[in-house]
């Protein structure tokens, strides 16, 4: 997913994200950059970042299961 206009993908500083919390747990939010979203696990909440800007509205935010949440699966080499 790109993060706007020049076509490059959306990061999150670091210590932006030790400070930013879960509009409606106030828990602490993972960064998912393959998605360009900050991911709420416990309101189970993707919250979207739009230019560099994370948007933490929950009404913009899309709700996600609990396969979302996993991470990614390592893929084994050979013929299965």
């Amino acid at each position: 997913m790109t993060d706007g206009r020049d076509g490059r993908k959306a990061t999150v500083d670091p210590k932006l994200l030790e400070l930013l919390a879960c509009p409606l747990t106030k828990g602490p939010l993972t960064w998912d950059p393959e998605r360009s979203e900050l991911i709420s696990r416990v309101a189970k909440l993707a919250y979207p970042v739009r230019d560099g800007i994370p948007i933490m509205l929950p009404s913009e935010a899309r709700t996600i299961s609990a396969d979302d949440m996993l991470p990614p699966q390592p893929r084994l080499g050979g013929p299965s």
